[in-house]
């Protein structure tokens, strides 16, 4: 036992106790004041410090996938370039804002000051173009077109260029085999704006600010296929951008292909062919006004006839689509979307509207057969066909007297169709129309897929017009206030007019339906419509979708999504109307037929060839010329604006993209080795091991000539309008159709 004692061990525990407290208090103060000092004293400072201290992320853009043809050409694809880029954050950091730093660079790349500055604006309401419409956190690429002597430069006087890189990059590129360049096919990219980067943020696939997206075509309706998606690499970093490790590495993937039912060579001739008619037909002179035709756009469509498959489609005028590359210039910019050059990258095949003139009588006919009116029976092909006070000719004023619906699509008898329109107009109930009115004119139309879009795989088709009733009081309804404030009775000619819209303007009168039944009046059409129906009877009456894209490959070539035919519908007509339609539209092109001068030596008992020629009137503007044909393989639909009739100005053009694809001379002989596409190709191009695709090497279309020597001129003379009728927008004008 211990001799200390009690009182005195108590003492000394107690003592111990207290400087353990003491202790204790002293690191609790000193870990407080610790605290103190760095959340409150030097918060700011610290919490600067650690927002420094992040993750970074670097960029790898996807190789975007190429667009073939049928056969594995490009149409579009990649090569490498040096890229010279601009780091706006980085500019609007110096004191000058980038100024000096954009001077030097212009004068590397032999730029103009200002055009270097414009290239990295950024667009708004009130910017002009040039500028940046992507992100503005995004290097934003000065040229693609950078020498490797100006690249030097630019790096190895890094300190005269802050913010300025030049590395060589996959751009995109339109390779235009054999001349085609299909432009408004094929569309063209540019970046990601900021709207679409938040739009998309939270779906299936979001956008990083580096991304290139389709703007319009191919580009734009199989964007998400062909974009593939970007590598991103993440670095923890510090505050002063020292690399502090590898946090997360996502692999670039590259775009999936896809492989078109385009042929190039086909796309070369067609393109070639329309622009030579337009500039051929321009030489000539309207008969009626005594001016050249100014033939101003046009557009083809060849078609696979069973499967509604585009081969080609060309639209004039056209542009280069490489011009998107690399941004846009102020000039060329300007360029394409002035009315002075009538708006290139309009793809008129499927945006183009016009009166469909005769080339609409097929639908006339089926509407006429569905109304209880025999293929087969009697029609007086009259010289002229009256209504009261106004007289409607048909063409060239000559009758042929009783003939059939076939004969009057051979002779493109007008006066058959305004009769027929009439009558039908008459049964309806007139302007107080049954309530169990058919108006067959009209939904035949519809049936035919007219006045609605054909589901073609390309953005931003219209949908043309049929002014059935319904359209009338439409139409009534939203102009019925303009025209009460201007009519005048008894005034001027066009207050005369406007007062009487006002009254009955949703009425659809006897004229309404009479040059209706012609493909006049307010009836508006597009190409890529006219081809569809026209495949269809060529068919046996399946109405398809027409589609561009093929297939879908993934860039390995081991993964093939078909993009396969689609059918839509059926003609409104049984089969034995469409052997007589197609009975009929195979005499046009036979002795008296208005195609027939078009088409001599055409092997016909080989290839059956069917056409229907059309001249349009267009109020204030010279006539649309149309020319719709087809053989059990291809549908071929031609058009041009202001350029005469349609034989005369499309028909020569028709006639050798058909020599093209079945490898015919003048006469009529064929050559299967000159033959570009005697029959639609039905596989798709090799698929190399490492998932490549290399299509054959097309060259450039040279074309001879067809048309055998001594031939007739185009026999078809435009009559003027009938007395009495109005000749303002939307109003009837009637005039032979042939």
């Amino acid at each position: 036992m211990s001799n200390i004692p009690e009182t005195g061990r108590t003492q000394r525990v107690q003592i111990r106790l207290i400087v353990i407290q003491v202790l204790v208090l002293s690191l609790l103060f000193t870990l407080g004041g610790r605290l103190w000092y760095l959340q409150i004293r030097n918060g700011d400072e610290y919490t600067a410090e650690a927002a420094g201290n992040g993750v970074q992320q670097v960029v790898q853009p996807a190789v975007r996938g190429s667009i073939l043809d049928a056969r594995g050409v490009p149409l579009a694809d990649n090569e490498t370039r040096l890229v010279v880029s601009a780091s706006r954050t980085e500019l609007l950091k110096m004191k000058d804002d980038g100024v000096g730093v954009l001077t030097r660079l212009a004068d590397v790349l032999d730029m103009k000051p200002e055009d270097v500055r414009d290239k990295v604006r950024l667009c708004d309401a009130k910017t002009p173009q040039p500028c940046w419409n992507g992100s503005p956190y995004q290097p934003i690429p000065v040229t693609d077109e950078a020498t490797t002597q100006q690249a030097l430069q630019i790096r190895e006087r890094a300190e005269d260029f802050p913010g300025i890189t030049a590395e060589p990059t996959a751009v995109r590129r339109y390779a235009a085999p054999g001349k085609a360049k299909t432009a408004q096919v094929l569309g063209y990219l540019s970046p990601v704006t900021d709207d679409e980067i938040q739009k998309a943020k939270d779906g299936p696939s979001p956008f990083l600010r580096s991304d290139q997206v389709g703007r319009f075509g191919l580009e734009r309706t199989y964007d998400k296929e062909l974009r593939g998606k970007a590598g991103v690499t993440r670095y923890e970093v510090d505050n002063l951008g020292r690399v502090m490790g590898e946090a997360e590495n996502d692999p670039a993937v590259p775009g999936s292909n896809l492989v078109t039912s385009l042929d190039a060579r086909v796309q070369a001739v067609a393109e070639y062919e329309l622009a030579q008619a337009m500039k051929t037909v321009r030489q000539e002179t309207d008969k009626i006004t005594g001016r050249k035709y100014e033939a101003d756009s046009g557009a083809v469509v060849v078609m696979e006839s069973r499967t509604g498959r585009v081969v080609a489609m060309a639209s004039q005028p056209d542009y280069d689509p490489n011009a998107w590359v690399g941004g846009i210039s102020g000039k060329e910019y300007a360029k394409l979307t002035s009315k002075k050059s009538n708006y290139p990258l309009l793809n008129r095949a499927i945006q183009g509207q016009a009166p469909a003139g005769s080339i609409f009588k097929v639908v006339s006919a089926s509407a006429a057969v569905r109304g209880g009116h025999p293929f087969d029976g009697r029609y007086n092909c009259s010289s002229s066909y009256s209504l009261g006070s106004q007289t409607f000719a048909n063409f060239e004023s000559q009758g042929h007297g009783p003939i059939t619906l076939g004969d009057a699509l051979k002779y493109s008898c007008n006066t058959v169709f305004y009769r027929l329109g009439h009558e039908e107009w008459v049964r309806d109930g007139g302007i107080k129309p049954k309530k169990d009115a058919k108006n067959w004119f009209y939904t035949t139309a519809r049936d035919f897929g007219l006045g609605s879009t054909t589901g073609i795989d390309l953005p931003d088709e219209v949908k043309g017009r049929i002014p059935d009733r319904e359209w009338k009081q439409n139409f009534w309804e939203a102009n019925k206030d303009a025209w009460c404030k201007e009519g005048k009775k008894g005034g001027t000619y066009v207050q005369q007019i406007a007062y009487e819209s006002c009254l009955e303007g949703n009425q659809l009168k006897a004229y309404d339906s009479i040059n209706y039944a012609i493909g006049q009046g307010d009836v508006l059409v597009t190409p890529i419509q006219m081809a569809t129906a026209y495949a269809a009877i060529s068919n046996g009456g399946t109405l398809y979708a027409p589609t561009v894209g093929k297939a879908v490959i993934s860039p390995d070539g081991k993964t093939v999504q078909e993009i396969k035919p689609k059918a839509t519908g059926k003609l409104p007509i049984d089969a034995k109307t469409v052997k007589d339609l197609d009975k009929g539209l195979r005499s046009v092109v036979e002795p008296g037929g208005t195609a027939a001068w078009r088409f001599g030596g055409w092997p016909q008992e080989k290839i059956p060839m069917r056409a229907k020629t059309g001249t349009a009137q267009v109020h204030d503007k010279q006539t649309t010329s149309w020319f719709a044909t087809y053989t059990d393989d291809y549908t071929v639909i031609m058009t041009i604006s202001q350029g005469g009739t349609g034989s005369g100005a499309s028909g020569p053009a028709v006639r050798k993209i058909y020599d093209a694809l079945y490898g015919l001379d003048a006469e009529g002989n064929q050559d299967l080795k000159k033959a570009l596409l005697p029959q639609p190709q039905k596989a798709l191009p090799k698929i190399q091991p490492d998932g490549s695709i290399h299509g054959p090497k097309v060259e450039p279309y040279n074309p001879e000539p067809t048309q055998p020597e001594g031939q007739e001129a185009d026999p078809e003379i435009l009559l003027p309008q009938p007395q009495g009728q109005p000749g303002l927008t939307g109003s009837p004008a009637a005039g032979r159709q042939p």
